[in-house]
């Protein structure tokens, strides 16, 4: 028992001179135990004396062993090329043996560069987004950078509390996918430096580029081929109109149809909020109409899937009786029955751009003097949703049964194409 209470005093005062103060009050719990069993004592000072002088896992501890200087482990760390391959060898071969993982938070404040990107994305359960992020963590993870991920759900006020926390983790640059941002939020993200990533809304500023999307070209395509297909009676259901992405596709179908010379009814032109139920509640808008229209543009998939929803209720057969037309190219678009005809904004490109921009932001020697630009185009990819305009004067009776027998709606369907 004397050994024992001489081991525990002599641990008590190496840890008093040494070691944090807080685990000294365990040796002395110890000593004041009164009990009987020699054995039991003495397991507890050594389980507590491995505690203490466990090797501290840090860049130290793996010079020391590697025989290497502390610097050389930095830069091996962080993957600096001109290390040394087989001081490098010997570097990795301790950390593995450590199970060394780096301070990331320590590596910040020395380097000034946390090695996080922030994502900010509209909304995570939309199937245009997904691939986005993929694709975007993908390159982060092949270039030794993490992302920190956060979706706004379309609420200005979990925004601005996306983008303090981005702050707070002090992100090298964020990539704001959403199509949209606070006025505010932006001066935040630009008074502290932060390169920054926009979709179609960025300020000409340093440090900041916008990814450039054309509409124009995948409409155009879309409503021309509606065109060779004898449509002329052509509705679009467009985006919230808050977002700049959505009036400028619903800008891009005006003017696409006037360059036709394609006389383009106000009434066709209905207000959506780019998801499927919003398309289904604008499809029963316009069958509610005196002439119906032969063909639908949507100013996203989810909307025009919505569409195909809803038609498959009234008994309208896609694309025979009516042809319809996405935006966006999302995965579901090749399994919808039939497969749908939309305008691809390709996601992946959209992410590697996005990432592009932010290396090149955080690898710029100095700032550019505005934004910098980066287009990205569209384009028409055909399936089988589209066909040619159902003959003139032909009537298409509704199915007994189907929304428009059962509610207030005419029972026939009269299409004005050629």
């Amino acid at each position: 028992m004397l050994e024992a209470t001489c081991g525990v005093d002599g641990l008590k005062l190496f840890l008093s001179h040494q070691v944090d103060a807080v685990l000294a009050p365990r040796c002395q719990s110890l000593q004041k135990t009164n009990s009987a069993n020699v054995f039991q004592d003495m397991l507890r000072c050594v389980q507590l004396f491995l505690v203490v002088f466990k090797p501290t896992m840090d860049i130290r501890e793996i010079a020391r062993r590697a025989k290497v200087s502390t610097a050389t482990v930095s830069r091996t760390i962080n993957h600096i090329p001109t290390v040394d391959a087989q001081l490098a060898k010997r570097v990795w071969k301790v950390v593995d043996e450590l199970g060394y993982y780096p301070n990331t938070q320590a590596r910040a404040l020395v380097s000034g560069k946390s090695r996080i990107f922030g994502l900010i994305v509209s909304e995570i359960t939309n199937p245009f987004f997904p691939e986005i992020v993929q694709t975007f963590e993908d390159l982060a993870v092949q270039h030794n950078y993490e992302i920190l991920l956060t979706s706004t759900v379309h609420d200005p006020k979990r925004t601005e509390l996306s983008v303090r926390r981005m702050i707070e983790r002090r992100v090298d640059g964020v990539a704001i996918l959403t199509f949209g941002m606070e006025d505010s939020l932006l001066e935040d993200l630009r008074f502290r430096k932060v390169p920054l990533v926009f979709v179609d809304v960025g300020p000409d500023v340093p440090g900041v580029s916008n990814i450039r999307i054309n509409y124009q070209n995948g409409i155009r395509q879309a409503v021309q081929h509606l065109a060779a297909l004898r449509h002329t009676r052509i509705a679009f259901v467009t985006g919230p109109l808050h977002l700049k992405s959505a009036l400028a596709r619903r800008e891009a179908f005006k003017q696409s149809m006037a360059e036709i010379g394609l006389r383009v009814a106000p009434e066709l032109i209905v207000v959506g909020d780019h998801t499927m139920e919003g398309g289904m509640r604008e499809f029963a808008k316009l069958m509610h109409l005196r002439n119906y229209p032969t063909a639908i543009v949507c100013s996203n998939d989810m909307t025009a899937i919505g569409v195909m929803r809803e038609a498959y209720e009234y008994g309208i057969n896609i694309p025979q009786d009516l042809s319809v037309v996405g935006f966006d190219d999302i995965r579901l678009s090749h399994f919808t029955i039939p497969p749908l005809t939309t305008v691809q904004m390709s996601q992946i490109e959209l992410a590697k751009i996005a990432f592009e921009a932010l290396m090149n932001e955080v690898q710029r020697e100095s700032p550019a003097l505005g934004k910098t630009e980066y287009p990205l185009n569209t384009n028409l990819v055909l399936r089988r949703s589209t066909a040619l305009a159902a003959v003139q004067n032909r009537r298409i009776k509704f199915p007994k049964g189907s929304r428009a027998t059962s509610g207030k709606l005419p029972t026939s369907f009269e299409p004005t194409g050629r």
